[in-house]
């Protein structure tokens, strides 16, 4: 029990003069009270699976794999990266948790898996009410539509760490898969098909170099029309909704898949070669696809070489799948998928021909 004297302060008190943490820059009672408004946005994504009340030291999620033999969990995490920047010069954060969400969803979708539960983590200088309930809004509505329960996450009042008005995001996401149907690359073999399926821009990655090019060498601003014309400005452009894969990729029957390549930083060159064989190489026809607008102004803007363009963005590529020659037709017609290369025999790389 405290002593008498000055030691302590009423709650009457430190409201009339203000909390000393608020002072110096972090408002636990904001941070309280926003974590309290969000309930209706996550109770949206769960079921009968997650047990317990919103905002415990950890979430429960009680697991139900009826109809899996050899269930095995799948885990991944992963940020958004500078796209945030694009979310800060235009005041616009509903989009960005829908990119986390749908891009860690890929990252496990790859591999067979469907999605269990999902965890965030906000980082800023100063909780701001607007943007935090955007950014809610924005992981609850992709885990929804996912069919993933946003089971709990952490937010960081940091200043000092962040600038004025920044924030960083990140989450970790865990599904499920049968042990006898993971897809993993194993059966690829030469003359088997490479499939693209397009993307809806940059998605989440090579935003840093897009950046550069955009507004300073080019002294665009997001405002900017992309091409003239046209009704779209750079920051819509940029702000594309990273497509989330594996919904489409579940329709294709079991076996008929023998490898998924999700698209990301790195590129074609980068990201094919973590599913080939030690035997296999990826050779991919370039002229196959209709390369999207922003990447041809993106290599004419920065006088990047091609094969570099092939490594930093996916160029209208988000996901790769390998089938056999003759599975390519219906698995073409299931993914809406393009014919973008096939494999031969080699080391495990990947081949451009332009």
């Amino acid at each position: 029990m405290p002593s008498p004297g000055k030691l302590t302060a009423s709650p009457t008190e430190m409201t009339k003069k203000g909390k000393a943490y608020a002072r110096a820059g972090v408002d636990v009672d904001l941070a309280n009270k926003l974590k309290r408004a969000i309930g209706a946005f996550v109770r949206q994504t769960h079921g009968p699976q997650v047990l317990g009340k919103i905002g415990g030291f950890g979430g429960l999620f009680r697991a139900n794999f009826s109809g899996i033999r050899e269930p095995v969990l799948v885990a991944s995490v992963d940020g958004v990266g500078t796209k945030l920047k694009i979310a800060f010069a235009t005041d616009k954060h509903d989009t960005v948790g829908v990119d986390l969400v749908n891009h860690c969803i890929n990252d496990i979708a790859v591999l067979g898996a469907r999605p269990l539960f999902f965890l965030d983590y906000i980082g800023c200088e100063r909780l701001e009410a607007r943007v935090f309930q955007q950014l809610l809004r924005g992981l609850s509505r992709a885990c929804r539509i996912a069919g993933c329960a946003l089971l709990g996450g952490e937010t960081a009042q940091m200043p000092g760490m962040y600038r004025k008005g920044e924030y960083d995001l990140a989450g970790c996401i865990v599904g499920v898969v049968d042990r006898a149907k993971i897809i993993d690359g194993s059966k690829i073999k030469p003359d088997d098909v490479v499939l693209g399926l397009a993307s809806n821009g940059l998605h989440t990655n090579g935003y840093s170099l897009a950046r550069k090019i955009l507004f300073e060498k080019m002294r665009l601003k997001p405002s900017s029309l992309l091409l003239p014309g046209s009704t779209v400005t750079v920051g819509e452009e940029l702000l594309r909704v990273h497509k989330n894969y594996q919904p489409v990729l579940a329709k294709v029957p079991v076996g008929v898949i023998k490898g998924l390549a999700h698209i990301t930083g790195g590129g074609l060159i980068d990201n094919l070669p973590r599913i080939l064989p030690s035997n296999c190489d990826a050779v991919i026809e370039t002229k196959s696809w209709r390369v999207p607008s922003i990447f041809q102004i993106l290599q004419k803007g920065g006088n990047v070489d091609a094969e570099e363009m092939y490594q930093v963005f996916n160029m209208g590529i988000g996901m790769v799948a390998v089938v056999a020659e003759r599975s390519a037709r219906s698995a073409m017609s299931i993914l809406k998928a393009k014919r973008i290369g096939r494999i031969e025999s080699g080391s495990g790389k990947v081949r451009l021909k332009f």
